[in-house]
Order: structure tokens, then C-alpha cells, then sequence
């Protein structure tokens, strides 16, 4: 994907990483589910984003939120991922944690031609995101290859 500004330089998987990464901090926030953070953003902000994520990527993540939410006018919901059984939950996995796990996913699921506003927007949208954001559950640390089957066959049997 090439960005949309500086049409010579290439969006990197650092940016797809620090998209990701923002879209889980301002999802948790809010107690919204990434879908909704992703599909507000929309395309053409998704594309802007991706494109001045180098330059983001040096500022405090707190102003970025404060900037998403007001710029594409995010709202506070009632989904929760922080509700854990902590008997089942020992290890409550950070945002960029969550991000690494999409963005590989993502990545291993990128179909030819495909920009990363779009992979995002695909992924978020795949029945097997409640399952890796369920993290009573194993399938956010499950090897990237088992993850890239269950999105194919759209969740872990």
C-alpha cells in the first residue's frame, strides 16, 4: 500500500501495527467491540491513518485516542474485554498484544492487491474476533498459523 501522501514511500507493517495497536487502546476505552472502532474510521480514514502512523507512532498514544475519538466521533459502549474469569484469564493480554496477534493475521491473510485499509476492515469483520478477544479463551495465543486456519474456516474447532 503506498501512502497517501508521500506517494514514494510503501505504508510498512509497523503502520498496520500502529493502527491496530490504536484501534484495540481506543476499542478498550471505550467498551467497544474493534469493529466498531475500525468501520466508524471508515476507508478513507483508515488510509490516513495508516499513512501518517510513522509520524503518530512518537506521540503520547493517550493524545491519539483523544484525537480519534473526537475527530471521527466515537462513542462509549457496553463491551468489555476486561471481564475476565481470572481463574481462566491468567495473563490479561496488553492492546499491543491484541494488535501483533491482528496484524499477524492480517498479514497472513492479505489477498493480492489487497491495501491494508482493507485487510483491516476484512479481519474485524470475521466471526473469529470474539474468540481471539475472548480472552477466557486460548485463541489469542495460539501459533499465527492456527489463527490464519480458524479465520479460513471461520473459527477454532
Amino acid at each position: 500500500m503506498k501512502n497517501i501522501y508521500f506517494p514514494d514511500e510503501d505504508v510498512t507493517s509497523n503502520d498496520l501495527l500502529f493502527v491496530c495497536y490504536m484501534i484495540e487502546r481506543v476499542s478498550r476505552r471505550l467498551k467497544q467491540p474493534n469493529i466498531y472502532t475500525a468501520e466508524a474510521l471508515g476507508t478513507d480514514a483508515l488510509r490516513h491513518e495508516l499513512s501518517v502512523a510513522n509520524v503518530q507512532h512518537c506521540e503520547n498514544p493517550l493524545d491519539v485516542e483523544d484525537r480519534w475519538i473526537e475527530r471521527y466521533h466515537l462513542v462509549p459502549g457496553t463491551y468489555d474485554v476486561s471481564d475476565v474469569d481470572p481463574e481462566l484469564c491468567e495473563h490479561f493480554p496488553s492492546a499491543i498484544d491484541i494488535a501483533k496477534v491482528y496484524r499477524r493475521l492480517m498479514l497472513n491473510t492479505t489477498y493480492d492487491g489487497e491495501d491494508y485499509d482493507q485487510a483491516i476492515l476484512r479481519v474485524y469483520r470475521s466471526p473469529i474476533c470474539r474468540a481471539i478477544d475472548n480472552y477466557n479463551g486460548s485463541a489469542f495465543y495460539e501459533p499465527p498459523i492456527v489463527v490464519a486456519r480458524a479465520y479460513y474456516e471461520e473459527g477454532f474447532h
